[in-house]
Formats: C-alpha cells, sequence, structure tokens
C-alpha cells in the first residue's frame, strides 16, 4: 500500500538537497535525472501493485483508471503535492 501521509524526515533539507541536484542541468538533464531518480527508488520500492498506485496517483488520473482504487484515492490525490522545479542552464 502506498502511503501518502507525511513520512519523510528532514523533509526540508531533502528538498534542498533536490532542487540543488537539479541546479546548472539543462531542462533535458533535468528529466533524465528524474527519471534515473525514479527507477532507483522504484527498484528500492519493488512491490508492483505500489508502483502502479503511484503511477495513477502522480498522472493524476486515479480516479478515472481502468482499474478502480480504494475510496481513499481522492483524499490521496489531495495529499501530494506537486512543485515544478526551476531549472538553469549551463
Amino acid at each position: 500500500m502506498l502511503n501518502t501521509q507525511p513520512h519523510l524526515q528532514a523533509c526540508d533539507d531533502f528538498y534542498e538537497a533536490l532542487i540543488t541536484a537539479h541546479q546548472g542541468l539543462s531542462t533535458p538533464d533535468s528529466h533524465a535525472m528524474n527519471a534515473r531518480l525514479v527507477l532507483l527508488l522504484a527498484n528500492h520500492i519493488g512491490h508492483q501493485a505500489t508502483l502502479l498506485h503511484a503511477l495513477q496517483l502522480a498522472r493524476g488520473n486515479a480516479l478515472h483508471s481502468a482499474a478502480p482504487m480504494a475510496a481513499t484515492a481522492a483524499a490521496e490525490l489531495k495529499a501530494i503535492m506537486p512543485v515544478v522545479p526551476t531549472h538553469t542552464t549551463a
């Protein structure tokens, strides 16, 4: 089961490290880094159903997918606050 409740320790520190990791990258390089990060974390999680649930929530179509999800899907969508990173070119 995907945990969408606040769980990250030192979340501000991690967010700062994530933004710092993107500094100086072009937009394509930043997207590539995000893809590698997603794959690393997906490998760490390893549970297919959890990963598919995360994909649905991240896309924002959890309530409109072909495979219906639990009644808590709407609340889980609200728990996720996407942030658009600012890129700087090298």
